[in-house]
């Protein structure tokens, strides 16, 4: 397949007009060429490093996020699963990171993987969290296993909650630092973990091959983290100068979830009087942290939390315009975290468009890297997933 004398921004620069060629799954020619399509333009699928694919998909508003998982079926949830992953590729969102996932959503990988069914390009990470931890409250407690999603506590139940994921197919570990916003009965600054527990985690993770991402809001969910040695820090709300440095001098990706703390907080969306509060408190003082963070050069990329309840799988372009609003960014750097950086994060072939790496573009009218309002779901012309168009229709 091809495209003639389209505008090229690759994920990282401008290239001007080019003829561009792609053979399922890999692209295999960028030549420059006489423009052709001067309103429009080419870019590569964006990277999400941070989403919940099994939530309600469905149309009007969804229902109460505590019981819905609890209240339908397993099938019927990863069928769920599989119309948000097919809702963010139409939406020119080709890789997905769902952090918070099992079998459920591996399986979800292999179909997409073996074209049983079109979808975009995904990695799962298990959690590993304590009892009356951040990922343990989200389930009400008087609800017993084996709806409880399961828990480890001490060194020894942590290796072994690692390994059981990395049996299952797992692509890493989730690892909660701090409290979180959604959990009932949670507060934001409760330590999650010793950092024995916390060393033992991330020690037996990369052992086997596995990258750490660490939910972590609070200042010291951060530090320890970051000091423990985590690879990606999710959320990172509350992140003070000194730790911004260091994550800066490492290069560690940043996550910053801006969106869905927002609609929380306002009470855009439904939630609990805790949730809103929660939320609140943190935006309050999140902005000033993380522009900081930006000027000192902390490598932010793109991650929303989508869910379908909070954030809705789509909603990734609003939230790369959202970043340079927050975040200071100009276009083209927010681009880049949305594309090359977060792949990179994620040791993806993709987020560039580039010869030999896979054949994820989007089609769309305007210039995003100039003007980031041009990032937008109308201005979509056509969405090329693993080298197969999946939306629109090529010029």
């Amino acid at each position: 397949m091809r495209l003639d004398g389209i505008p090229l921004w690759d994920g990282t620069e401008f290239r001007g007009p080019v003829d561009l060629t792609w053979e399922p799954d890999r692209i295999t020619g960028i030549d420059a060429a006489p423009a052709g399509h001067a309103d429009l333009c080419v870019l590569p699928g964006l990277v999400d490093t941070h989403v919940h694919l099994v939530g309600y998909a469905g149309d009007g508003e969804p229902p109460d996020f505590a019981t819905w998982p609890l209240t339908t079926t397993r099938d019927e949830q990863v069928l769920h699963g599989v119309a948000h992953a097919q809702k963010a590729m139409r939406h020119g969102v080709t890789t997905l990171r769902d952090l918070a996932g099992d079998e459920a959503q591996v399986a979800l990988r292999r179909v997409f993987d073996a074209g049983v069914l079109p979808g975009p390009r995904i990695l799962v990470h298990g959690v590993v969290g304590m009892t009356a931890g951040h990922n343990d409250l989200f389930v009400p407690p008087a609800v017993p296993s084996p709806l409880r999603k399961p828990v480890a506590d001490g060194p020894d139940e942590c290796r072994k909650l690692v390994r059981t994921w990395a049996r299952a197919g797992m692509d890493g570990i989730k690892l909660t630092t701090s409290g979180g916003v959604l959990s009932m009965g949670d507060k934001n600054a409760w330590r999650n973990y010793t950092r024995d527990e916390i060393r033992a985690v991330i020690d037996e993770a990369h052992a086997l091959g596995m990258p750490v991402a660490a939910h972590a809001h609070s200042e010291e969910g951060i530090r320890v983290a970051v000091e423990e040695g985590v690879d990606s820090i999710e959320h990172g709300t509350l992140l003070s100068r000194d730790l911004a440095e260091t994550l800066a001098a490492r290069g560690t990706p940043v996550a910053p979830t801006l969106l869905i703390n927002e609609a929380i907080a306002e009470g855009r969306v439904p939630v609990t009087p805790q949730a809103k509060a929660k939320a609140a408190e943190l935006v309050a003082t999140r902005d000033v942290l993380l522009a900081q963070a930006a000027a000192l050069g902390v490598r932010f990329v793109l991650g929303t939390d989508a869910n379908g309840h909070h954030v809705q799988f789509g909603d990734q372009l609003a939230e790369v315009v959202r970043m340079t609003r927050i975040l200071g960014m100009d276009a083209e750097s927010a681009l880049r975290a949305a594309t090359s950086d977060a792949a990179d994060a994620l040791g993806m072939p993709v987020g560039r468009i580039k010869e030999g790496l896979g054949a994820d573009l989007i089609v769309l009218r305007g210039r995003p890297w100039e003007n980031i309002e041009d990032l937008a779901a109308e201005n979509i012309v056509a969405v090329v997933s693993r080298g197969r168009v999946v939306a629109g229709r090529l010029p």
